[in-house]
């Protein structure tokens, strides 16, 4: 008599397992390894046939590399027209920046990749140095190289509102103060009241003195360069366009966005009711208001309330609309993160004497963050892709300036405007790819942190 759990037939052999490693193992494992999964290759591969064969033959196969004018692609009708966007390639980088000044966007462009490569690779050393040059001192020279510098003070808006001669009768050799005199009395004055302002709201007054002097050098570090006269040819921001215009806007709305949005997402739990009453009040204007309207108000309304001789240029004010309004949106994301921080992180930072500053710069806000990188990343894609508004208030980004270039006659053929759209499109897409899988790579790192983490403490 057998036993109950002895098997009296031979099992059938099973089949040969997939290979561990290499293309052969991720092609069976991934495509290959049920029926389920085989189903959905041949649906996958014969979706690829149908929608993105054409579109390789539109690009590759079927396009017109070689050309001088419209004749080189007027015989074709399924193939991109490449001469012209090589023809119109400075246009669509650097709109009508002039031709003899286009080192300057060049040395622009080489520094901030320079930069921010190094920064965004965490094994990196002289991380402090770095951040403070990409994100002090690189805005700084970038102004000064597109702009040429040499401001004028009579038109610059804080030079404008508050100056010295206006209280003091300053002769110096003869002259009325100097201009940078009057940047540097404004600087004083708004450090100061920023200072009182945290004074009053019961910030300890040394932490006050400290923000003082901390801001009245950040202002003339800004303010000082800007002014100098650095022999260079002045460049109107009008003549500014393209992927030059598009990325001014984004990384402005990128870098100003998590700081305005981190203070604001504090202000909006501040335990203070006019703090929290401020924050919640701005957050819910600027959601509440589309981007377009705020570019229209900021390039259009904003130049009726300010005094006579008062003058901010068109951009800036765009930048400044961007700005604000990416910072609220910002906001909301950063509160979700405070949100999911365990209460018992604050009590522990308050058992260790840590004051409220403390604990949110070292414990609290770095792992709100942590929390919501896609959520801040999602942000910075929606802000790359939402430039291309500015179009509509008269600043050429470079959808604007490739939609512009369609009006040429020199280069009107049946597939000039499918080649621009795909143009721009491709660059878009480089930009948002690039910073989506950065965010993945942020992500993994800070969940392999947290393992680490977790497997000390037990």
């Amino acid at each position: 008599m057998s036993a109950a759990f002895v098997r009296e037939q031979t099992l059938a052999p099973r089949p040969a397992p997939f290979a561990a490693t290499g293309v052969k193992a991720w092609v069976g494992q991934r495509l290959f390894a049920t029926p389920r999964d085989i189903a959905m290759t041949m649906i996958g591969f014969a979706a690829f046939v149908l929608l993105a064969m054409p579109l390789i033959r539109f690009l590759f196969l079927d396009a017109v590399w070689q050309g001088e004018n419209r004749d080189a692609c007027a015989h074709v009708l399924t193939g991109a027209c490449w001469p012209f966007v090589a023809a119109k390639f400075n246009q669509f980088i650097y709109g009508f920046y002039p031709a003899d000044q286009l080192w300057r966007p060049n040395i622009v462009f080489a520094l901030g990749a320079i930069l921010l490569v190094p920064l965004a690779v965490p094994s990196a050393p002289w991380k402090r140095l770095n951040a403070f040059l990409f994100l002090v001192v690189y805005p700084v020279a970038s102004f000064v190289l597109l702009t040429g510098g040499n401001l004028d003070a009579e038109h610059f808006i804080l030079g404008y509102f508050i100056r010295i001669e206006d209280h003091v009768d300053l002769v110096w050799h003869g002259m009325r103060a100097a201009f940078w005199l009057d940047y540097a009395f404004s600087s004083l004055v708004l450090s100061l009241a920023v200072a009182l302002i945290g004074w009053l709201f019961g910030t300890p007054l040394s932490t006050s003195l400290k923000v003082m002097v901390g801001l009245f050098a950040l202002l003339a570090l800004v303010i000082a360069p800007a002014d100098a006269d650095f022999g260079l040819s002045w460049v109107e921001t009008r003549e500014w366009g393209g992927l030059l215009v598009t990325l001014v806007v984004a990384v402005t709305g990128i870098v100003a966005a998590l700081p305005i949005g981190i203070l604001l997402a504090l202000g909006r739990r501040s335990e203070m009711p006019l703090v929290r009453w401020a924050s919640v009040a701005f957050i819910e204007f600027w959601r509440g208001v589309p981007l377009i309207t705020v570019l229209f108000f900021a390039t259009y309304m904003l130049p009726l309330f300010l005094p006579g001789g008062a003058n901010i240029e068109r951009l800036v004010r765009a930048l400044i609309g961007v700005a604000l309004f990416s910072g609220a949106y910002m906001a909301e994301v950063v509160r979700g993160g405070l949100a999911a921080v365990p209460k018992g992180q604050y009590e522990s930072a308050a058992a260790l004497g840590l004051g409220y500053w403390q604990t949110m710069l070292l414990i609290v806000l770095p792992q709100a963050l942590t929390n919501v990188i896609p959520g801040i990343v999602n942000n910075f894609i929606g802000l790359f892709k939402d430039t291309t508004l500015v179009q509509i208030v008269a600043i050429l980004d470079l959808l604007g300036q490739i939609r512009s270039a369609f009006s040429d006659p020199n280069w009107a053929s049946p597939t000039t405007l499918y080649t621009g759209f795909a143009f721009a499109g491709a660059i878009y897409f480089a930009f948002c790819f690039a910073m989506s899988r950065y965010s993945l790579f942020l992500e993994r790192r800070a969940g392999a942190s947290q393992l680490r983490m977790e497997a000390n403490r037990t």
